[in-house]
């Protein structure tokens, strides 16, 4: 591969369940992702990130607070959002919390931007959805020019313009990684090498391989916008236990629930137990299973997605904290291992 191979945890806060079978609050459902996040640098995880929600099941509206909680105990581990809605917030506000998140954890910071698969904060936040893609494309071009660093000009329609201004805290090691997450979209694709942003590949259902042409035309818009190539990184949801019957036992009704009350707002169809059977196969998008079961998905779709980077979203609503934590130390011990040693021996087969 022609980056390193990376390895993350994401989680949007689900609220999860005590050993009652009863759903904890969310002030402690934050603070067991602290708790998550720290754990998972002792584990030696590569990148532990946050996705912005503002719904009852994923309380986490102010991902950069919990990350920056975590960057002040760990010293390793890269922090970030996954995914932060860039059309409904600020650019200059998104990049001076990342940039503080930045000097917090000493140069670990990251920020995945979205324009909002989940549009929970247009309303909350006086957006309108007719404005969806142009808000995201004026936005992401302020973003952009702010990451260059020094006085800013800036002229927009959606936002006041900016004159020579400066946007502080200024960065002590360079602009910090930037990502795009892509959902389905070739315009997103273009957009991100256009503006020199590497590429994160959301896939949450149906098969992995359909993103493959979103890779190729990635390093053909890179080339044709005269850049150097960039990571490219998938982010899935998914659910590690000792055995696959564990796993999906613990993962399935919980899947259902969420899945079934999001379902008219997302567009999503709700899952029978013959479709999840198919998601957690080796040709679905749900990570679910033994070690060895994930492990051997995640280097099959790197390998097809021509990626370098896997973020196991973890978890469900309704798990309890102490499983996530298993599921944690199984990535991390077993898992990632595991892949590192499938990607070695196809290489070598292939060479």
């Amino acid at each position: 591969m022609t980056f390193p191979l990376v390895f993350g945890l994401d989680t949007f806060g689900d609220v999860t369940h005590d050993a009652d079978d009863r759903p904890i609050s969310h002030a402690q459902a934050i603070r067991n992702v602290v708790e998550e996040g720290v754990f998972a640098d002792k584990m030696g995880v590569d990148f532990f990130g946050v996705g912005e929600h503002h719904t009852t099941d994923f309380p986490m509206p102010a991902a950069d607070v919990a990350l920056a909680a975590i960057a002040a105990r760990t010293t390793r581990i890269r922090v970030g959002s996954a995914v932060t809605v860039l059309s409904s917030d600020d650019p200059v506000r998104v990049f001076q919390r990342y940039s503080t998140l930045n000097a917090i954890s000493k140069g670990r910071a990251e920020v995945i931007l979205g324009r909002g698969s989940s549009i929970d904060s247009f309303p909350l936040f006086g957006y309108d959805l007719a404005d969806y893609e142009e808000l995201f494309e004026e936005k992401l071009n302020l973003f952009a020019e702010l990451l260059k660093g020094g006085p800013i000009t800036w002229q927009g329609k959606m936002r006041a313009s900016l004159r020579n201004q400066e946007v502080v805290p200024h960065t002590e090691f360079g602009p910090f990684p930037a990502w795009i997450g892509v959902g389905g979209s070739p315009q997103s694709v273009v957009r991100a090498a256009y503006y020199g942003f590497s590429l994160m590949l959301a896939i949450i259902g149906g098969s992995p391989a359909r993103f493959a042409p979103f890779s190729r035309l990635f390093h053909e818009a890179l080339k044709k916008f005269g850049r150097d190539p960039l990571p490219i990184g998938v982010h899935s949801p998914g659910h590690v236990a000792e055995t696959d019957e564990k796993a999906r036992e613990d993962f399935w009704p919980r899947y259902l629930q969420i899945i079934t009350s999001v379902a008219k707002t997302r567009g999503f169809a709700i899952p029978t137990k013959e479709s999840f059977a198919y998601e957690v196969g080796p040709r679905g998008a749900l990570y679910v299973g033994s070690p060895e079961t994930v492990a051997q998905k995640i280097a099959a779709n790197l390998t097809s997605l021509g990626a370098n980077r896997f973020d196991l979203k973890y978890g469900m609503g309704g798990l309890s904290h102490e499983a996530l934590m298993a599921n944690i130390e199984l990535y991390a011990t077993q898992v990632m291992p595991r892949v590192r040693e499938l990607l070695a021996e196809r290489a070598g087969a292939h060479v």
